[in-house]
């Protein structure tokens, strides 16, 4: 069973550490993108078409970075059959403050106190996109650690992404993943294959404490992007080439030696163009590549290009966006199901793409693929890493179970309730006059929001929030009490097992 073998069975290494479950949580209303075109006055397709977006998540003044981080964490655990005393850290990595001192993992900790498992190590982590991917790194490596005491860690990245009027907001959206972390994982993180880049620049910041809203340097920020995309790229490669090398192995490594490869994605055309940046990569490191025939055909002209000044080339861009088009179909287009209806969730994004890829593929078509990850925070921190799934496909598996529980994405983002560009701009204005208030109670309708989600009540005069749970349909309306009052017995005989969505 994942995760379960018991500390005296372990060797030094524990095997296969990495995701066991995962659960996503996003908002049950959108805005479509095509009808905020028009509301805002732009021309058609600039939002659809220029962006990559067709619809856009958001939360009323009812939701918060507690309530979606609590949504989904009890969400995984009802789902899953776990009890919260066989977690021992929690870690939740987010950009979304609305407290400078208290972390959002303590108001988590709320669900631990009928289990009275207050051993649980981990805190929140934050550098604005990337505070999830260092949350799931802190995770692995306790997991490795001499720290350990045999319990799963559970990783939550959460945000609200939203922007001031004007031409970043529909890159905006919300949202939250957990994730279930140990050994003998369906998706195992490859050892020793991580490529780091972290450097210093303004491109992304929030500097104004009472506000939600960001300073955005949008080309230097997507400068930023893809030059730390170049150096991980090569860390990674770089990294591999050795470890084949010790294997006996001369072999070069190139993109189609990724089964699958996500992205961070603040819009999804620029996830396009990223596929296409590590093709050029691929191409100007080739000793000899071949123009006349295959991928890089027709491809010479630019042989002698130089990356860092072709961030903005439009030929450039062009001919590799063409080149790796079949690339991008294959391996990362299936990625983008959330992005595209749902928008940005900042941390939650790149894990987004993660669960789109597992959530539109059978447990065969998985099975012992590698998945290659680009996680990337402004300011700047990027890591480009690598999960290998499990070759086993077997029915009652924990791919499989993974697989089962996330294969009803498109059904759930379906059954959101549109509303009017005019309603989301009132939402807006709603949560920019009231979000940092104290003696608040929330305006917003609370039957809107999904069966199980937890939602704020009120803010006190001094400033402490209250959270109530909307009730689960009645299949699952007695399955929290059950959960908790398993015995350790019970969890590992029902662990994974797959639960009817609420939804």
């Amino acid at each position: 069973m994942p995760g379960s073998a018991p500390i005296s069975c372990l060797g030094p290494w524990p095997k296969d550490v990495g995701i066991i479950a995962m659960e996503l949580y996003f908002p049950s209303q959108y805005v479509d993108q095509a009808e905020l075109e028009q509301f805002d006055g732009v021309s058609a397709g600039k939002y659809t078409v220029g962006l990559g977006q067709a619809r856009m998540g958001f939360c009323s003044d009812r939701e918060d970075i507690n309530s979606l981080c609590l949504t989904v964490v009890q969400r995984l655990m009802e789902r899953n059959g776990l009890s919260y005393d066989s977690v021992g850290r929690l870690e939740v990595g987010t950009e979304t403050i609305i407290d400078k001192s208290k972390s959002v993992k303590t108001v988590i900790m709320q669900l631990f106190e009928d289990s009275g498992n207050t051993d649980v190590e981990g805190i929140d982590t934050t550098n604005a996109c990337y505070g999830g991917t260092a949350a799931l790194f802190n995770a692995v490596n306790w997991v490795e650690s001499s720290s350990w005491d045999g319990r799963y860690a559970l990783v939550v990245a959460g945000d609200i992404a939203v922007y001031a009027t004007g031409s970043a907001r529909p890159t905006g959206g919300a949202g939250a993943v957990a994730m279930l972390v140990g050994p003998n994982a369906p998706l195992a993180f490859e050892r020793g294959l991580r490529g780091t880049h972290m450097q210093h620049a303004y491109d992304f910041y929030k500097p104004d404490l009472v506000s939600e809203y960001p300073v955005v340097d949008g080309k230097l920020s997507i400068e930023c992007y893809l030059s730390a995309l170049d150096r991980c790229y090569s860390v990674y490669r770089n990294k591999i080439h050795a470890q084949w090398q010790r294997e006996g192995s001369e072999k070069r490594f190139s993109l189609e030696d990724f089964g699958f490869l996500v992205f961070h994605s603040p819009y999804c055309k620029l996830v396009q163009k990223s596929l296409a940046r590590l093709m050029l990569n691929d191409f100007l490191s080739h000793p000899s590549p071949n123009t006349e025939d295959g991928p890089f055909t027709g491809l010479d002209a630019f042989r002698d290009v130089k990356p860092e000044e072709t961030y903005f080339d439009r030929d450039v861009e062009k001919a590799f966006m063409k080149a790796s088009s079949d690339l991008f179909d294959r391996k990362t287009k299936p990625s983008l199901l959330i992005s595209n209806e749902n928008g940005n969730m900042y941390t939650p994004s790149v894990y987004g793409c993660l669960a789109s890829v597992i959530a539109t593929h059978t447990p065969a078509q998985m099975a012992g693929q590698r998945v290659g990850v680009f996680s990337y925070g402004s300011g700047f921190a990027a890591t480009l890493y690598s999960l290998r799934v499990t070759q086993d496909h077997t029915p009652g598996s924990s791919l499989d179970k993974l697989v089962s529980s996330l294969c009803d994405l498109k059904v759930r983002l379906d059954s959101r309730k549109k509303v009017s560009p005019a309603v989301f701009a009132e939402n807006m204005k709603l949560r920019e006059d009231t979000h940092h208030l104290a003696s608040y109670v929330p305006r917003g309708p609370v039957d809107d929001l999904f069966p199980g989600t937890w939602y704020l009540t009120r803010v006190d005069d001094k400033h402490r929030r209250e959270y109530a749970r909307r009730p689960l349909d009645h299949d699952l309306s007695a399955e929290p009490e059950l959960v908790r009052s398993s015995t350790t017995a019970e969890v590992n005989h029902h662990l994974l097992k797959p639960m009817e969505l609420d939804q």
